[in-house]
């Protein structure tokens, strides 16, 4: 929602003044609340228009609270949010009950909007994203980039990335097996080689390398990263695949370098280690470091449980595991969850289905920067198949899956402590 500069002066100084009275908007993250995802597009919306806020963490599901402004309420009413209005003698009753050193709390200031750009190319293809879902949904803009924007310099205007369902290997999402025969897959295969020749590249393969390598750095200089389903697993595969061909002949016109797998360069990677990748082009997987082929976990028991950070030492993994509940159930994907054997020992698991040895939800620092993987393809669809319509998230309002999803999107805009753990 865009607003003349003469509306967000008003808004200003009315916050200005309501600021002088000491009231508060709270917006709970609890039970109570009558719509989880969109209260974080008020709170972006807020930051947006230079207003700083708080996020209350582990209070009442990670709630936030808002300089009382007589737009901000409009707004919440508007989008069908709950939303308190407290005093600043309530107001200071509840940051006195966080800092208690007994408390699993803390406060934490957001100050800032991130700018938001999602890695998808441009083109329709056949699945939908969960996070532009959840973004679009909540009334978050972002702007949509692809491999010649990110070639060109474009991420340094961005603070979080999102890598669209993604296969960074130049396999094509080994969809050859099942799709090769159809028209959206030839179309692929057409587009994705007509781009890479254009940028001065004779693979699709050797492209996504050049890619992945930039987003690297990009996460080194400062930057977040997030990534769900094959754009985590095939993302690191990428990179440790640096100096080797491990495309088979369908996909890149020539075999695999002979000992492929021996030539995989762990050191390289974010997240994974010791993995052993698929050479099958009729396999629909990358390597073993997902457990889609082998667990066995009924749908009805297919949930994973987020740990309890400490808040006040550990305030990063505490943001992105906010929730109303720590217990998610479980959704499938090309990639669905990571064998936990192959997890690298510095890699933070946040959330995990235990005695499946998956784990689900995971994060890292690199650099002065931040990554964050999520395994599977949509939170509130349990097994999303191409041509699936999507997901209608006014049908899930409350959705615990999705909500991790949005507090990787707001987690930019905090200012940030040293992680401990």
């Amino acid at each position: 929602m865009q607003y003349s500069k003469k509306i967000i002066l008003i808004l200003i100084l009315s916050m200005s003044f309501q600021w002088l009275q000491a009231a508060f908007i709270l917006i709970p993250m609890d039970e109570t609340q009558k719509n989880h995802l969109k209260a974080y597009g008020i709170t972006y919306w807020t930051l947006q228009n230079d207003v700083s806020g708080w996020w209350l963490l582990n209070y009442r599901g990670g709630s936030f609270l808002l300089p009382m402004a007589e737009e901000i309420e409009n707004e919440c009413m508007i989008r069908g949010i709950s939303y308190e209005i407290i005093a600043n003698a309530k107001r200071n009753a509840i940051v006195n009950k966080i800092s208690q050193p007994d408390m699993n709390m803390d406060v934490v200031k957001l100050d800032k909007a991130p700018n938001i750009a999602v890695y998808s190319p441009k083109d329709k293809l056949p699945w939908d994203d969960a996070v532009t879902l959840a973004l679009t949904y909540a009334e978050i803009p972002y702007d949509i980039i692809y491999d010649r924007d990110i070639l060109d310099g474009a991420l340094k205007k961005y603070d979080w990335l999102h890598m669209h369902h993604e296969d960074f290997t130049g396999q094509y999402g080994k969809f050859y097996g099942a799709y090769h025969h159809t028209a959206w897959y030839r179309n692929q295969v057409r587009s994705e080689e007509e781009k890479a020749r254009a940028l001065g590249f004779n693979k699709v393969s050797k492209l996504k390398l050049t890619v992945v390598t930039t987003i690297k750095s990009y996460v080194n200089s400062g930057g977040f990263l997030f990534s769900m389903c094959s754009g985590t697993d095939s993302f690191d595969i990428a990179l440790a695949a640096h100096n080797t061909d491990i495309c088979a002949e369908v996909f890149d016109g020539d075999p695999p370098e002979q000992n492929c797998q021996e030539k995989l360069d762990y050191s390289n990677t974010l997240a994974f280690t010791d993995f052993t990748i698929s050479l099958n082009p009729y396999e629909y997987e990358f390597s073993n470091i997902d457990v889609t082929q082998n667990r066995n976990v009924n749908k009805e028991k297919d949930y994973f449980t987020l740990f309890d950070f400490s808040a006040k030492w550990d305030p990063v993994p505490t943001m992105l595991c906010q929730n109303h509940t720590d217990i998610i159930k479980g959704f499938m994907g090309q990639t669905t969850a990571y064998n936990k054997k192959f997890i690298k020992p510095d890699v933070l698991i946040m959330g995990q289905n235990k005695s499946a040895g998956e784990a689900r939800y995971i994060h890292g620092t690199y650099g002065k920067g931040f990554w964050t993987f999520y395994g599977g393809h949509d939170p509130e669809d349990f097994r999303h198949f191409v041509g699936d319509p999507p997901t209608d998230l006014n049908l899930h309002l409350h959705s615990p899956g999705y909500r991790l999803i949005l507090n990787n999107v707001l987690f930019p805009a905090a200012k940030k402590k040293k992680l401990k753990t």
